[in-house]
């Protein structure tokens, strides 16, 4: 619980903060205009603020601080359990202690006022979203958050109580609430800024990543057509594909060139590492795997959909522009469907993949996909007006040809009421 005097400075506060945006003060109501839109009175009720949270003793300073730095640098709103067990991870221990988990009056309290929770949402925030703005701002008040909290997550993920945890069995976020969290973001974290721990933490979680629950929970959430193959056998996603997943260079060079990893291996659903840093639109990583002599840069999934196909799918022109730099790489391979990569691209209305694409003498603009329907078909039913100009702009595409639904291109475009707006 709080005690009076932090429930008095909660309120006060959030009273200084409602007077400097409201202006309902008579000091407030003297200020110019500039300074209330600079935030300068918002700056010095936020410096003080903070100002008493470190002058407090050191462990409730450091609760403090690390509080803020959590629920301002996280990728989601954190839910109240998963802030109390993430402030209670030792880095580096392979034992979770259940008496580290703090609970959320301690850290209310060490934060003077600068955190709620929002009980509707069950999740911790700050007073207002211009401390949001202030604490971006002071890039000096926490360090280096993204490496420190990969840290914590890899902790947590590569302790004995994770590791014992059955895949086979249906977890509880209840009883493991740092859990979702770590396993989908840790990555997120690591790749805007690895540290040497971090980097230590996440070779030592690929150790054996292919039967661990984190990859069950990351593949359930980021690829949930993976769920159509079942999980009664090995996913077969490997370190090497998690790192590409989520972009991290250091990582994927260190695997590939120490580690020696098979860098055509398959998971699951037929991907290879470079169809996942393709699909997520990772440069780095793609230049990485691409500079390997035994990497194999056209290889489709069981859908037949290539690493090309998806970096046009999700408008990736710089990864595109990467593969088709390549020699053995087919710009035209349909999936298994019949849809090219540029019939992709217009669907999702990718304008740059689109003239990317063009600018192909081994693409053709006209191709039907299994059900006859052509790239202008898909960017008119879908809507994209952009991406139709283009194709209309091409002397070998026919804009009279149907669909399955004996609708064409121009049908599509009278129903969204381009007009005239259609070439």
């Amino acid at each position: 619980m709080l005690s009076t005097d932090n429930v008095s400075r909660f309120l006060l506060v959030s009273l200084n903060i409602d007077a400097i945006l409201q202006g309902t003060t008579i000091g407030l109501r003297r200020r110019n205009l500039n300074a209330m839109t600079d935030g300068l009175g918002l700056e010095g009720a936020y410096g003080e603020t903070l100002g008493r949270i470190k002058g407090q003793s050191e462990e409730e300073s450091k609760l403090g601080m690390a509080t803020l730095m959590w629920i301002s640098h996280s990728e989601r709103p954190l839910e109240v359990g998963e802030l109390c067990y993430a402030l209670g991870v030792e880095i580096g221990s392979a034992d979770l202690d259940g008496d580290n988990a703090l609970s959320i009056g301690t850290l209310l309290a060490c934060c003077q006022g600068l955190v709620a929770v929002d009980k509707e949402a069950s999740t911790v925030r700050l007073i207002h979203f211009t401390l949001q703005e202030y604490l971006e701002a002071h890039t000096e008040l926490f360090g280096s958050p993204h490496a420190t909290m990969a840290e914590i997550c890899l902790s947590y993920l590569n302790s004995h109580q994770v590791n014992a945890l059955s895949r086979n069995d249906s977890y509880d976020f209840l009883g493991t609430p740092f859990l979702e969290y770590s396993s989908l973001f840790w990555g997120v974290h690591a790749k805007r800024d690895l540290s040497d721990c971090a980097k230590q933490l996440a070779l030592k979680l690929f150790d054996d990543y292919s039967n661990h629950i984190p990859t069950e929970i990351l593949l359930n959430e980021r690829e949930g057509y993976y769920l159509a193959y079942g999980f009664d056998e090995s996913y077969l996603f490997t370190g090497l594909h998690c790192a590409s997943c989520f972009g991290i260079v250091e990582v994927v060079a260190f695997l590939v060139e120490v580690e020696a990893c098979d860098i055509n291996q398959l998971d699951l659903a037929g991907a290879t590492p470079l169809m996942w840093a393709a699909r997520n639109g990772h440069e780095g990583v793609v230049e990485i795997l691409l500079g390997r002599d035994d990497v194999n840069p056209d290889k489709p999934d069981n859908y037949s959909q290539t690493p090309l196909w998806q970096a046009s799918m999700n408008g990736h022109e710089g990864v595109l522009k990467l593969l088709l730099g390549r020699d053995d790489v087919n710009p035209d391979k349909p999936a298994n469907n019949g849809i090219t990569p540029l019939s992709r691209a217009a669907f999702q209305g990718h304008e740059g993949v689109v003239e990317i694409l063009f600018g192909r003498d081994d693409v053709n603009p006209d191709k039907p996909d299994s059900n006859g329907e052509t790239p202008l078909w898909w960017a008119t039913r879908s809507g994209h007006e952009g991406v139709a100009k283009l194709l209309l702009g091409r002397d070998d595409v026919n804009p009279d040809k149907s669909g399955t639904d004996d609708k064409t291109p121009f049908w599509w475009a009278a129903r969204n009421g381009w007009g005239c707006g259609v070439p």
